[in-house]
């Protein structure tokens, strides 16, 4: 897996022991970074399914969990495969490409299966879904202009997700009189809102430094 290390995104977890004690097995069974990249693009898809499922009513219960557990582990893909990179020293031509698009094809399907859950609206997941795009696009902009380190927030990725996952885990355990709030509509109106001020904020950074 290709990578610029020094625009690494700050995670706190990557310093866990558990967390490197994983990476340390999963590099030394042969798994390669960009394996748990495309993994993690199987679990973004399966959580998008998993969340438009919600609206047949049958079962939803474990469809708003089962989407919770795939988001998660989409995340904990996220981290791995840096860490297993970093942990093997390996890289590849198409390494970017691996750590790039399972994300943009993940963020893309979970916004859009939540637009097509329950009580949701299709249109705030397009909505989401395109802004989510558009924050991560003016990352790599600004990576390609010299500018790094443009993981601010506050709607950035992970805030993204565990959001959708508190909503997620929200549905599956609340009472049944409680399963009509318009939570997720609510959620998604609030990523996006934060996702535009995200993007915003990442514009201003960019030109504030290419203008010294």
């Amino acid at each position: 897996m290709s990578y610029q290390s020094k625009d690494r995104r700050p995670i706190p977890a990557r310093d866990n022991p558990m967390s490197k004690r994983t990476a340390g097995f999963l590099a030394r069974v042969g798994i390669s970074a960009n394996t748990i990249s495309s993994l993690s693009l199987l679990f973004g898809l399966g959580a998008g399914v998993c969340l438009a499922m919600t609206s047949t009513q049958a079962i939803a219960r474990i469809w708003w969990l089962l989407a919770a557990m795939l988001i998660l582990l989409r995340l904990l893909a996220n981290m791995l495969d840096g860490m297993v990179a970093v942990e093997t020293g390996k890289t590849s031509a198409v390494g970017e490409l691996f750590n790039e698009v399972p994300d943009r094809i993940s963020d893309v399907a979970i916004f859009i299966g939540a637009g097509f859950a329950a009580a949701s609206s299709p249109h705030l997941g397009y909505a989401a879904a395109i802004l989510a795009l558009l924050v991560a696009y003016m990352r790599a902009l600004g990576n390609q202009m010299g500018v790094i380190g443009l993981f601010i927030g506050p709607m950035s990725k992970q805030q993204r997700m565990f959001a959708i996952v508190i909503i997620c885990l929200f549905y599956a355990s609340a009472p049944a009189a409680w399963q009509s709030l318009p939570l997720l509509i609510w959620g998604l109106w609030i990523i996006s809102l934060g996702a535009l001020v995200t993007l915003i904020r990442r514009i201003r950074r960019i030109v504030k430094e290419l203008n010294g």
